[in-house]
């Protein structure tokens, strides 16, 4: 083979935007290489969360750009052996990761729980710093409701 490394590339582009997690493609434009895409999560120990992510996806760039958004709900049930089961600490449980340069530039969601309000948190963020800032997006699924919740009021 003549060129190995560019077919190496190719490949990888041409996968790149092979998802089974994408439910949405949004283009930006008629003049860009850029769009939107709309992935859904399900938490594997809380599958009674489903959170929805977009993000940018920029296919001939060597680096997607850091900016996304995501949104959770409860789309099932959620009992108080799930949550007995996930980290409870501050920093929480990487639930998604997924890379976003070949510069070590990576997109992560964290789950954490917040004893307190007896809610999930769903945290999405960039690995590196953009700008000035790291990018990030939250959303909160509360237990109310729920049998981990009734489990977790208990005196």
């Amino acid at each position: 083979m003549k060129y190995p490394c560019m077919t190496l590339l190719l490949a990888a582009l041409g996968l790149a935007g092979c998802d089974n997690n994408e439910v949405g493609d949004v283009s930006l434009g008629l003049f860009t290489t850029k769009d939107i895409k709309i992935e859904v999560l399900t938490d594997p120990e809380v599958p009674g969360v489903t959170c929805h992510m977009s993000n940018i996806v920029a296919d001939l760039d060597l680096a997607d750009p850091s900016d996304m958004s995501i949104s959770c709900r409860q789309t099932g049930e959620i009992t108080a052996a799930m949550i007995a089961g996930i980290d409870r600490s501050k920093s929480g449980d990487i639930v998604f990761k997924k890379s976003k340069s070949i510069f070590l530039k990576s997109l992560k969601i964290r789950r954490i729980y917040d004893e307190t309000s007896q809610s999930l948190l769903y945290i999405a963020y960039s690995t590196k710093e953009t700008s000035g800032s790291y990018k990030h997006s939250m959303s909160t699924v509360p237990l109310w409701g729920t049998q981990a919740y009734q489990a977790a009021s208990r005196p």
